[in-house]
């Protein structure tokens, strides 16, 4: 009961909503978003903070349209992760189970603009008439099915998608310590250069030393590259895995069917 309180406290308040994967459904439902994804010792994340809380503020009580942000070091780094986030801020749109990427200016005007002319109902379980065909018959697959039924659909599909998430985790940390290691070979090439400067060699031994140094770091810079960029692949099939996993529709289908039930006991 708690839980459904704060929901009511965080949309009322004029704040912008903090979401995480707990109350994700529940508070997107039936909404198209625009959400930040922020970190907070970022600098333009926090440039962008009184903008956003302005905005929040033009949608404040909507019913249609919901301005959110998520935490990326705190509780929303699940989400994070399943949006594929690696820019700080990052601003996605859309539908809450099939969200895009948002690259206009971050002024107010700009999004406010965009929000009031894109942001409009788009096909969901909340708003299934405005589906096409084969989304529509995936939709009502799901809320044909026993709710048991699909809270394992969901189970299996989350220890899938978790697999994944420590996956892009563990990548994510290979590739940090790659780009150490290049700074590292960089800094040893700067120490190495100096070094052959400074001593008694000829200007040709000079030359000759100095080049097989640049040469050396050409080639340790070519694999390193290749490395962090087959990583960075890797990172990207993971996310597109859990985008395209179809987690995020069932558990629209199930806060939308939660929603409905306490609605009718109402």
């Amino acid at each position: 009961m708690f839980r459904y309180v704060l929901s009511f406290l965080l949309v009322s308040s004029g704040s912008a909503t903090m979401l995480n994967r707990e109350i994700y459904e529940e508070l997107t439902g039936g909404k198209q978003v625009l959400i930040k994804f922020f970190t907070p010792w970022c600098g333009p994340c926090k440039a962008l903070a009184p903008i956003w809380g302005e905005l929040t503020e033009c949608f404040a009580g909507s019913e249609t349209v919901l301005i959110a942000e998520v935490d990326c070091t705190a509780d929303g780094k699940d989400l994070c992760t399943e949006n594929g986030i690696h820019m700080y801020p990052s601003i996605l749109f859309g539908d809450p189970s099939m969200l895009e990427e948002y690259e206009g200016n971050h002024t107010l005007d700009a999004l406010k603009t965009f929000a009031d002319t894109s942001l409009k109902p788009s096909c969901s379980p909340a708003n299934i008439d405005l589906c096409d065909g084969p989304k529509k018959a995936e939709i009502e697959t799901f809320m044909d099915m026993p709710a048991a039924e699909l809270e394992a659909l969901i189970e299996v599909k989350n220890s899938a998608v978790k697999e994944a998430e420590e996956y892009i985790h563990q990548t994510k940390e290979a590739a940090d310590a790659l780009r150490e290691q290049y700074r590292a070979m960089a800094q040893n090439k700067v120490d190495a250069t100096e070094h052959i400067k400074g001593n008694g060699f000829s200007i040709e031994e000079k030359f000759n030393a100095i080049k097989d140094v640049e040469e050396h770091f050409m080639e340790a810079e070519y694999d390193l590259t290749e490395q962090y960029e087959a990583l960075k692949e890797a990172i990207a099939v993971k996310v597109y895995e859990i985008q395209s996993s179809g987690l995020g529709l069932m558990r629209s289908v199930k806060a939308a069917a939660s929603k409905k039930s306490k609605n009718d006991e109402l």
